[in-house]
């Protein structure tokens, strides 16, 4: 089992900055995909920027120039630093991870809970 936790989501102003980050935590294997995804109320959950299996980055068009994820292999986190905060970024973010775990042959899908961003003035 693999555990996911997001911090960091508060209220900001638009064109304001936040930093979210994730920590996986169990009996980890290995994680072969990290990355960031939001869902809107009424909307579809929609990527926000991933670290691939390839080992590349993806981002969603929105969030190109003003998001930017990083990841620390060692202690097994991502973090989503935004800038440029604009209402429509509003959404609860959350922490996905392909992993194996220890003594499974299977990889697995992990969601976090979520932490609510909500871009207001």
């Amino acid at each position: 089992q693999v555990q996911l936790v997001e911090s960091g989501g508060d209220l900001v102003q638009p064109g304001g900055s936040l930093r979210l980050s994730c920590a996986a935590s169990g009996s980890i294997f290995s994680i072969s995909a990290m990355g960031w995804y939001r869902q809107a109320p009424g909307k579809q959950r929609e990527l926000v920027g991933t670290f691939t299996r390839s080992g590349t980055i993806n981002y969603d068009d929105s969030v190109k120039g003003r998001f930017t994820i990083s990841r620390d292999n060692a202690k097994n986190t991502v973090s989503l630093q935004m800038n440029s905060l604009k209402p429509e970024d509003t959404a609860v973010y959350y922490c996905y991870a392909e992993a194996w775990v220890t003594g499974d042959r299977y990889r697995y899908e992990y969601w976090g809970q979520g932490t609510r961003v909500t871009v207001s003035s």
